[in-house]
């Protein structure tokens, strides 16, 4: 491979004109940070300015904590409601109904979704925190990014966060981001042990003298234009990667990619722009609002709890003791008036009462009012419950529901294709070869039931409605409608309830028929003594006459 300097410098060149209209974007950020994410205040500088002293104190511009913790729980929030740890979130199924009949064709995509989930949160892969940090960055910044690659050792997958202030994206004429630029920094010896002698000729001069010494690299990752469907190199891919040392534009290393390595979500999107617009700028205003008021809370409490004291210029102050027990000669006059009083302050009462304005404004924006109701109004019946969980899903749908198509659909073919590739996954049934593989992804995290319990809640009123009809009426006949061995195990799908808690409906058949079976021979048991006087009635008809 030749690593000439043009080749580098056309990488690099190119990063500055697709970086140039960030400006705007990293001022926004930086605020953002420095009252949401306090950690994050530094980073959003340009170029090489991004490295500082680490370990310094960024709190400057908190004076409460209602943002940064409001920020954390919306990431949970996300976390549980799109990927939760605990169970399965997303299932895969072949595209076509008629094959999803096939039994073997059913199992096989049982068993990848099973694979799946064992590579995707096996420790090593570190798919949980990575993932979270992406939430996260949703919630501040509107756009979050993971770059996912092979396990360093056997088969699976490594996660890692991208910072948003080493990522750099463009969109296609779609609307959809097919190159991402990673501006990042190492040190030498890092940067040595990927890519040895590689380096260009002044950095690996520094390995012995200054090797802890940090210096920036950046990885373009775009379409291959010029791809050669025959060949099995990076030629044949369908994204082409480089990476460049920015000290000398020089090609460190040159390969490809089958499927997307770059997944990324942005929250909301303004015309015409790229990069996302989070929760934490709709509330920014808030958010400065209510540090100001904390300031000025702070302050007047102070004054009370430690107040301003007024006496009158007769020298008395300077002998005044203000601690416990003390006496203090001319306090008040020879009437017992006082001379000496405190400066009033304001009414400290009011400044909470706005303050907790603008608290339930950034809570409201990042969804935690939302989920309080549930807690706050714990003897709900079934029906209120479902009610309830229809709302969430119909406020949360429109804004997280995206999440599952730009990026956690993109996660999920960039896992396929590596375990693919890897030799994890089972062989194709005939059935699923013949079709090309096409399959698709059926979400069942608890956002996707909560966009389906409208299903459930109808239900709920309309059984309430019918049962008070048949009440009314006295006929039973109308709950006739429902249809039970369908409605039970969709219902209990929707709430989330495990497949293998449900039996399924030969099991229930059988055990029907068993309940059958033993109440007839109770019948021909209770029956039994009548059937005998009968039969002896009979047999002494039959000798009189």
């Amino acid at each position: 491979m030749s690593f000439e300097d043009k080749e580098g410098l056309e990488v690099f060149q190119d990063f500055e004109r697709n970086s140039k209209d960030r400006f705007n974007w990293e001022t926004h950020w930086k605020e953002i940070a420095e009252r949401f994410i306090p950690s994050h205040s530094n980073q959003f500088n340009t170029f090489s300015q991004n490295l500082q002293a680490k370990g310094q104190k960024r709190t400057e511009e908190i004076y409460d904590s209602t943002a940064s913790i409001a920020l954390g729980r919306f990431s949970s929030i996300l976390d549980s409601l799109l990927t939760p740890k605990n169970q399965t979130w997303q299932k895969l199924q072949a595209d076509s109904p008629e094959l999803n009949k096939i039994r073997r064709v059913a199992l096989w995509f049982e068993e990848a979704t099973r694979l799946l989930f064992k590579f995707r949160y096996a420790p090593r892969a570190n798919f949980a925190s990575q993932n979270n940090q992406v939430w996260k960055s949703i919630g501040g910044y509107g756009t979050g990014g993971l770059f996912i690659d092979d396990a360093i050792s056997g088969p699976g997958m490594r996660y890692k966060s991208i910072h948003l202030s080493q990522l750099f994206i463009v969109e296609n004429h779609q609307g959809i981001v097919d190159k991402v630029f990673r501006y990042f920094s190492m040190t030498v010896k890092q940067a040595h042990d990927k890519w040895g002698d590689n380096l260009p000729d002044n950095l690996k001069s520094k390995l012995e003298t200054a090797p802890a010494q940090e210096y920036f690299f950046i990885h373009r990752v775009q379409p291959n234009k010029n791809r050669d469907p025959n060949r099995l190199d990076a030629a044949g891919m369908a994204y082409e990667s480089v990476y460049i040392s920015v000290e000398g534009k020089k090609t460190l290393e040159k390969g490809g990619y089958n499927s997307w390595p770059y997944p990324i979500s942005r929250y909301e999107i303004a015309p015409g722009e790229t990069y996302g617009r989070s929760p934490a700028m709709e509330v920014l205003p808030a958010v400065k609002t209510l540090n100001e008021e904390k300031k000025t809370v702070l302050k007047q409490g102070h004054r009370t709890v430690d107040p301003v004291i007024l006496a009158h210029d007769d020298g008395i102050i300077d002998t005044f003791s203000l601690k416990p027990g003390a006496i203090n000669g001319g306090g008040v006059s020879a009437d017992g008036r006082p001379l000496i009083t405190t400066l009033p302050v304001g009414n400290i009462a009011v400044g909470k009462d706005l303050m907790d304005d603008e608290r339930a404004t950034i809570n409201d924006a990042f969804f935690i009012t939302l989920f309080q109701i549930l807690m706050q109004s714990p003897q709900m019946t079934a029906t209120e419950v479902l009610e309830r969980v229809r709302e969430k899903g119909m406020l949360l749908s429109p804004t997280i529901g995206r999440q599952e198509s730009e990026y956690l659909g993109q996660v999920t073919e960039r896992e396929l294709d590596i375990l693919q590739r890897q030799g994890v996954l089972p062989p194709l049934p005939p059935e699923l070869v013949e079709a090309q593989g096409e399959y698709k992804i059926v979400y069942d995290s608890p956002l996707a039931r909560a966009a389906r319990a409208e299903e459930a809640a109808g239900l709920m009123r309309t059984v309430e409605t019918a049962m008070g009809v048949a009440a009314n009426m006295q006929d039973p006949s109308i709950m006739d409608h429902f249809d039970w061995d369908v409605i039970i195990p969709e219902v209990a799908s929707i709430q989330g309830v495990p497949v293998k808690w449900v039996r399924g409906l030969e099991k229930v058949q059988q055990i029907r028929a068993s309940r059958a079976e033993q109440a007839q021979a109770q019948e021909d048991i209770q029956a039994a003594p009548g059937q005998a006087a009968l039969i002896k009635a009979a047999n002494e008809v039959e000798k009189t006459a």
